[in-house]
């Protein structure tokens, strides 16, 4: 049995998690900082990383509290390493390393990425080989994962992730951030329908693109007077329908780009078992049940985490570091960002 403590701190949450190679799942705590940043519609990166300095040191002693263990206890601390904002990296980074040389504990370094391809595993057994397609508001990635730690990038955006395009289209439109959740919201209430048609994207690779979707959105908004280029964001007075409408179209636009990347990969790859989809824009409800659709028409298996786990959490940074403590695969005191 080993005990891990995973430390996430890439973006704008500050989380922590205590797993057990053999119980599983001890504590998952996690802080958002959503509030502090909707007034500036997005993440402001010298907040986030004021922010995780506060919280850093409450939210991994709330971890071992839920879990009923003590630092003493743990046989190693796992923290994510990159991508992510430098400055909130470091935070979590440096307070790991304290943790492990003060206790003399193993220290692991955490790609953000893997820990996303694998939180399925938290809850699910799936089965090898299959596609993870990675999508939030950071990134948009599509893998082949042949084992665990075993995966290799197929395709991922060229310019905006899926979730940034949500963010950047709902300030268009004069909606609160983050922008996916209410998109999806005034997208239900437009019937999930495909008002305006907008770009699919269609590049010949499996990377994505989403610049031009934002930027077709834009010139659509502004050919119906909807949109003010000076002040820079959707006109008050128009009614609520349209932005039901645009909502609805982006939506069904989005999940058909994911349904055709997946079809491509496995055209390409037709020895997988099963799709998963992870990251924060997994826990739209309408993306999920469009890719659940798509696996059941080519009769493969289809996984999600549940939305804890979806979003930024430490609980799939334990988990990385958990195998890859059985592999022996350890970082040193020289352990940095970005590594």
């Amino acid at each position: 049995m080993s005990l891990i403590c995973g430390i996430e701190t890439s973006c704008d949450e500050t989380a922590a998690a205590v797993y057990d190679t053999k119980r599983g799942l001890l504590s998952n705590a996690v802080f958002s900082q959503i509030d502090q940043h909707k007034f500036f519609g997005g993440v402001v990166p010298e907040i986030a990383s004021r922010s995780q300095l506060e919280k850093i040191n409450p939210i991994v002693q709330a971890s071992l509290d839920q879990a009923g263990v003590h630092l003493d206890n743990l046989d190693a601390i796992a923290v994510t390493t990159k991508p992510g904002l430098p400055g909130s990296l470091l935070i979590g980074v440096c307070f790991a390393k304290a943790i492990a040389w003060a206790k003399k504990k193993k220290l692991i370094g955490i790609n953000h990425m893997e820990a996303h391809i694998f939180s399925v595993l938290l809850e699910h057994d799936v089965p090898f080989p299959f596609l993870c397609l990675t999508a939030s508001g950071g990134h948009t990635s599509l893998y082949f994962v042949n084992g665990l730690g075993d995966y290799t990038l197929l395709g991922q955006t060229l310019d905006d992730a899926a979730g940034e395009a949500f963010d950047k289209i709902a300030k268009m439109l004069h909606l609160p951030y983050p922008g996916g959740p209410v998109i999806e919201r005034l997208a239900g209430a437009a019937g999930f329908k495909d008002y305006f048609h907008y770009p699919r994207g269609r590049l010949a690779s499996l990377d994505f693109s989403f610049s031009g979707l934002k930027t077709a959105v834009l010139y659509d908004l502004v050919k119906k007077d909807a949109y003010d280029m000076k002040a820079k964001q959707f006109t008050k007075n128009k009614d609520l329908r349209l932005k039901e409408q645009v909502s609805s179209s982006l939506l069904v636009c989005i999940a058909d780009i994911f349904k055709q990347k997946l079809h491509q990969a496995y055209k390409e790859n037709p020895q997988i078992k099963a799709i998963t989809i992870v990251g924060g824009v997994a826990c739209n409800k309408y993306i999920r049940s469009q890719v659940k659709q798509f696996c059941q028409s080519q009769r493969i298996q289809f996984f999600v985490p549940s939305p804890k786990f979806c979003t930024d959490n430490a609980a799939m940074v334990a988990f990385v570091g958990a195998y890859k403590y059985q592999k022996g695969e350890f970082a040193d005191m020289y352990l940095d960002i970005l590594d």
